[in-house]
């Protein structure tokens, strides 16, 4: 939480639009280059405005706009409508982050901590660090886990209902019950690299230590916008849509 807030101010510029190039803000707020990996969109953006990419990669320009403000610090203006484009590109992109954090971010982590723990004989210290990231992605993993097999297939579903792809089929699950298992689970990111600054002596593991911090930061940072995204966007459209649905019965 700490990191995301320095950096947002670090990086933070006015109110980002429609008709700004995206390798000019890319240049500003690199972490923006993992929202578009999330999104599925390579680089090589020559001079494209954010209008020319959404036009090119079918993104509601309202959904693009609103995203990444949030990675820039801003409080996003727009309103994010309904509708079924929109629903699939934020699924698109939490599924994608998840992926990322663990296919990625954690066996790096993992290995780095590893590492340490070998140059340092195994410290009691060393080890402490691993337990308590093997317990925090333990963690992180359930709460992925839930939303790839309960959440996003409710929204798929409703969406597809919306729209007529689907049967209705009444059900007891609700975003009710999505914000009672929602949770921010960057927070005890800051715990672990407190204890690698402050507290746990620097032996010759220097480069490995920095590295590991940097891999921290990075995840801590993603996930905070993901849970931004799932709790400003995602959240607040599924009760628009649940609305519709319930209206229409």
């Amino acid at each position: 939480m700490i990191l995301y807030e320095s950096v947002m101010q670090e990086h933070k510029k006015s109110y980002i639009t429609h008709d700004i190039k995206i390798p000019e803000i890319i240049s500003g707020n690199p972490f923006l280059i993992l929202m578009l990996e999330h999104l599925e969109i390579g680089l090589g953006l020559q001079e494209k405005t954010i209008s020319d990419l959404c036009k090119e990669n079918n993104i509601d320009e309202g959904l693009f706009l609103t995203m990444i403000n949030l990675y820039a610090g801003n409080t996003p203006s727009e309103t994010v409508s309904y509708s079924p484009g929109v629903i699939g590109k934020i699924i698109l992109y939490l599924r994608n982050s998840h992926q990322y954090y663990l296919e990625e971010k954690y066996p790096l982590i993992k290995s780095y901590i590893e590492e340490i723990n070998s140059l340092n004989n195994g410290s009691r210290e060393i080890k402490m660090i691993g337990m308590f990231f093997e317990n925090y992605f333990r963690e992180v993993s359930e709460h992925l886990d839930y939303e790839n097999s309960i959440v996003f297939p409710y929204v798929t579903s409703l969406n597809d209902i919306l729209n007529g792809k689907e049967d209705f089929k009444a059900g007891n699950y609700s975003v009710k019950d999505y914000l009672e298992h929602h949770n921010d689970i960057e927070e005890k990111l800051e715990d672990l690299y407190n204890l690698l600054i402050r507290y746990i002596p620097q032996k010759n593991d220097g480069r490995l230590r920095r590295k590991l911090l940097f891999a921290l930061f990075e995840l801590e940072y993603d996930l905070k916008i993901h849970s931004m995204i799932e709790e400003k966007i995602l959240i607040p459209l599924v009760e628009e849509m649940e609305f519709i649905r319930n209206s229409s019965l």
